[in-house]
């Protein structure tokens, strides 16, 4: 294990977490291997998810593979980031209730009104108000490990949705084996990098990733599909790790509007720098679209940066992505002096909300 450069900064110690990843992804899987499943069985192609941040960007992810996955790609999987449910939910839904702490007043609120419509109701949190009242009416609780931050928590939040998934028979045994050889390349993956990407050498590229976003304002852009949570990921982790501004779009519907919008203000987008996530499985006309995307605002920007996606695997391109996107929040959180863990913001308004019930 290396030593954290950053202690004196990293009090939460986010640089240990995020090297034990592989390890993290072992256990979420061997979680995953055990949990219980739905009580009842059903026909249904329907899945509802109900989370907030960190606790839904798994079910995000799960809906994304799952749609370019063979055996998994007729699921009709939805995540929903609210207080209520929708109104096409009936009795055959399955759902989960995910809630890292169990507190998510969102979550809690759909929880109330999910167990009116459906005893097909499974519950992934950490304990708190969410495991409370799966208890009290009888709904299965995939018990994940405290002491993360929800967004640090990204493996129990993926690998157990999908284990479970896979387990009830909601995926055949093509998506089956495709899930098997995706973990073998993640572990592999994560493994390889951690010590390169938690490194300060010029040959890590997290680390010159960050120093390219530093004083600059990402946008992150990716295909709608495949990438496209891979892309709130990276977003999300820059706000909130680095405390720093980050923006992003989908291609090709930016093609559409947003290309537009970097003529002005003039001499002022040169604030900011473009990512492009992109995936080699991009439908060619998309393909055509990045390059042709590039050419024309390239010189509008700091920077048009466009890390590789490593892996022979969708699941492993993913979380290829995902894992470099992390190290580079937190080399940008050093970079800015901000310890990388706190979100006081947050705090602060979920106080401000907490009065106003």
């Amino acid at each position: 294990m290396p030593k954290n450069p950053a202690s004196a900064l990293d009090a939460s110690n986010m640089f240990d977490t995020l090297y034990r990843f592989p390890e993290q992804v072992k256990e979420a899987v061997n979680i995953g291997e055990n949990a219980p499943l739905w009580r009842q069985q059903s026909t249904s192609n329907r899945y509802a998810f109900f989370g907030l941040g960190g606790s839904a960007i798994g079910a995000d992810l799960l809906r994304s593979y799952a749609a370019s996955t063979i055996g998994a790609d007729h699921l009709n999987i939805s995540v929903h980031r609210g207080y209520g449910v929708p109104n096409w939910m009936d009795s055959d839904t399955n759902v989960v209730c995910s809630s890292y702490s169990g507190e998510t007043e969102e979550t809690l609120a759909a929880f109330d009104d999910v167990r009116k419509k459906t005893m097909r109701v499974v519950c992934i949190t950490t304990g708190g108000q969410l495991g409370k009242r799966a208890i009290t009416y009888g709904f299965p609780i995939i018990n994940i490990p405290p002491g993360y931050q929800p967004r640090c928590a990204i493996a129990y939040s993926f690998f157990p949705l999908l284990m479970i998934m896979s387990r009830y028979g909601a995926m055949d045994n093509r998506a089956g084996r495709m899930n098997a050889k995706g973990i073998r390349e993640i572990l592999a993956h994560t493994d390889e990098v951690r010590d390169l990407y938690a490194s300060s050498t010029a040959k890590n590229p997290a680390l010159q990733i960050a120093k390219k976003l530093h004083g600059s304002v990402p946008v992150i852009y990716s295909a709608s599909e495949r990438m496209d949570v891979v892309n709130l990921r990276w977003r999300g982790q820059i706000q909130e790790n680095a405390k720093q501004l980050a923006f992003g779009n989908l291609l090709p519907e930016m093609n559409h509007n947003e290309i537009n919008g970097w003529q002005h203000p003039k001499g002022k987008t040169k604030n900011f720098t473009a990512v492009m996530l992109r995936d080699p499985e991009d439908h060619r006309r998309v393909q055509i679209r990045f390059d042709a995307l590039k050419d024309i605002i390239k010189s509008n920007v700091a920077d048009v940066i466009a890390p590789d996606a490593k892996g022979v695997t969708l699941m492993g391109r993913m979380f290829a992505q995902i894992y470099l996107g992390d190290w580079v929040s937190w080399h940008l959180a050093v970079l800015n002096k901000v310890d990388p863990s706190p979100v006081p913001v947050i705090q602060s308004l979920k106080a401000k909300l907490a009065k106003a019930r």
